[in-house]
This record gives structure tokens, sequence and C-alpha cells, in this order.
């Protein structure tokens, strides 16, 4: 029985478990002439590109489909490979008609690998990941703009509570008041899961609570009277 990892490690060479591992990783393969500029790839790497299986190809040839603003860039890379010191990887996208997608290339440089003239590597399809990576830089960059603006306002209302106040106990009491105004008045403005049949709020009042030079609350926690010194 191949219970023990001494017996599960021929397993490994099988091609045909290769093969099963290539596929379960989403890894497809690629070899080049460094000579003749040729290219040979599994099927799932023409499928990949949108090339029908078995077409001969060049670098060339999948270059037309690498997004004009990377393409000088992989051009460059891919020439650049066996000067490389070791393992590579290019990331880049390609255009399958309206699709767009991103691909990762990787191989060894300096010649590793290297069989008559011929380098091997592989491309992964990494759309997903690029993706997530797209959607993090972009909330990191809205949430950047909205601590700004928040901080912006803070220093405006610190700056209007100072020049109508004498004591420091009295700004302090004051500014407090006023954020926490300009808190409530974000809630009526902020989407609550479960609650669409809430009223919404008017501008005015949303405004009339931003720019307030004093707020007095009501007993009721949702509710505020607002009274202005202007």
């Amino acid at each position: 029985m191949t219970t023990t990892a001494e017996a599960l490690k021929p397993l490994l060479w099988e091609p045909e478990n290769l093969v099963r591992s290539i596929e379960a990783a989403g890894v497809t393969l690629w070899s080049w002439n460094v000579d003749t500029d040729a290219l040979a790839m599994d099927d799932r790497a023409y499928d990949l590109w949108g090339i029908p299986r078995g077409t001969d190809v060049k670098f060339e040839d999948l270059s037309a489909h690498i997004h004009p603003a990377d393409r000088d860039r992989v051009r460059a890379a891919f020439t650049a490979t066996r000067a490389i010191v070791g393992g590579y990887e290019i990331d880049f996208r390609i255009m399958i008609g309206d699709e767009l997608k991103w691909i990762s290339a990787r191989g060894q440089g300096q010649d590793v690998g290297m069989v008559k003239r011929i380098m091997f590597g592989i491309f992964i399809d990494v759309t997903g990941r690029k993706q997530a990576e797209e959607g993090r830089e972009l909330l990191a960059g809205e949430m950047s703009h909205r601590v700004k603006n928040l901080l912006a306002i803070a220093a405006g209302l610190t700056a209007i509570t100072l020049r109508s106040t004498t004591t420091t106990s009295d700004m302090a009491r004051e500014l407090t008041l006023r954020l926490t105004a300009l808190g409530r008045a974000h809630d009526l403005v902020r989407p609550v899961p479960g609650q669409t049949e809430a009223a919404s709020a008017l501008l005015g009042d949303l405004k009339a609570i931003s720019i307030c030079s004093r707020i007095t609350f009501m007993p009721e926690p949702s509710r505020a009277r607002v009274t202005s010194t202007s």
C-alpha cells in the first residue's frame, strides 16, 4: 500500500500524475527556440492565448495579443531573459477580442535549463489576482481620500471653535458636539443594511449640521436641535 512518504514520492514523477498536477495548478507550458524565435505550447496555453491549437507560432504572433501598453516591455523582458541570473517572472496583459487577461510568464534565465538552444517555461492566468490587487488599490486610494477629507473637516471645525470660545474647556465641549453632529450627519446618508425604508435626510438639514457653530442635543439620541449663532 502507498501509505508512506517514501512509497508515494515515486508517483510524483509519473507522467500522468505530472499532468494532473499541472492542470490542477492552472499552469500552461511553453518552449522557445532562442535562434529561430519559434514557440511551442501545450493545448491549454493555446486556449489561454485564444490561438487555434496546433498553430505554428512565434513570439511575434503572441505579441499581437499583448496589450499595446505592455508590448514593448514584454519584448525587452523576453530578450533579456538569457542574461537574468536565476528565475524570472513577467506579468502582462493580453487581449482576446474584447476580453482582457493578465498572464504571468515564468522560467529560468542565464541559459539555465536550456536544451539544444530551447528554453522552457510556463504561462499562468493571474487575472483574478490582478483584479483583486486593483480592487485593493482602488479601495486604499478611496480610503486615503476620505481620511484626508475628514482631517480637513476636523481642522476646519477646530479653527471655527477656537474663534468662538474663550476657554479650553468650552472649546473641548463645543468641538466634541460638532464632531458628534458630523458623525450623526454621516449616519443619515450612510446606507444601513435592512433599513431601506428609512426616510432620506434633507440636504439642508445636513448642511446646517455641518456648518452650525453651536449644537444642543435633545433627549432622543437620534435627533438634534440646531441653533446657529450666525
